[in-house]
């Protein structure tokens, strides 16, 4: 758990500095990091989906995933729990709909709902770049079995959040520091499984899984450049499929891997 100790750390501090940073970045510029941003999260996203041995493997994960994520409605239960942080953290003083036409009260209607969907925005993006990516997987995993390796890996992961932790919350505020409690859930969870399970991920099924990983990443790169807005949180179960596709093909002697 060391490492993802460390990772929450810095993910905190980094959006705290951004945030500093942020306010004081004229709207053009907030606009051009974010931009920034989605380019970096593609080439991340592609390059994680390279690691497949097997396209069909990814697809398939991603089409079963979507189905569980869309059937469960996973992106309206995260905006909800977003939701219910902001309104924890920031408080809705929600203007008064007595009286719609008085342009005082439009105008704080307004500030209410952009704040808010500001802070899901923040927290829904960081989430997902924090927690999808082989460091995440291999890191925490390792981490979990005691292998120094792992908390190398999650010091390096450390390092690379630290500064998308500043760049996010300059540009898209304060929800972005309330990912911490998505990172220490999922990082601490899979370093979990790594202390119980010891080594029961092999790497083909980490490659999978981290390929998966990356088509999800290209998605949310669209939604940052403004190009696609999907519903990448539905697309998450896709994470559990591969593995298990690859786990049910050694057991039954198939051959996911031919020349």
């Amino acid at each position: 758990m060391g490492g993802t100790i460390l990772n929450t750390i810095t993910v905190l501090f980094g959006s705290v500095f951004g945030m500093l940073v942020g306010n004081r970045l004229e709207q053009r510029i907030q606009e051009s990091i974010v931009i920034g941003l989605g380019l970096t999260t593609l080439y991340i996203g592609f390059d994680n989906a390279d690691k497949t041995g097997n396209l069909i493997i990814p697809l398939i994960s991603l089409l079963i995933g979507t189905i569980i994520g869309e059937l469960l409605r996973l992106d309206v239960q995260l905006e909800r729990f977003a939701g219910w942080l902001q309104e924890k953290a920031q408080g809705n003083q929600v203007a008064d709909p007595a009286d719609p036409n008085d342009p005082d009260a439009q105008a704080a209607q307004a500030f209410v709902e952009d704040r808010r969907a500001r802070f899901i925005e923040g927290f829904i993006t960081a989430s997902l770049v924090f927690c999808v990516g082989p460091l995440t997987f291999i890191g925490s995993i390792q981490d979990g079995m005691g292998l120094a390796s792992g908390y190398e890996m999650l010091a390096i992961k450390s390092t690379l959040d630290l500064f998308a932790a500043m760049a996010f919350a300059a540009s898209l505020g304060v929800g972005v520091m309330f990912s911490v409690i998505t990172v220490l859930g999922v990082q601490g969870g899979l370093a979990l499984i790594g202390s119980l399970s010891g080594e029961f991920m092999t790497d083909p099924m980490i490659n999978e899984m981290t390929a998966v990983g990356g088509l999800i990443l290209v998605g949310l790169g669209l939604t940052l450049l403004d190009i696609k807005k999907p519903r990448i949180v539905n697309f998450l179960p896709g994470l559990l499929i591969a593995p298990l596709i690859v786990a049910v093909a050694v057991e039954l002697g198939i051959d996911i891997y031919p020349l």
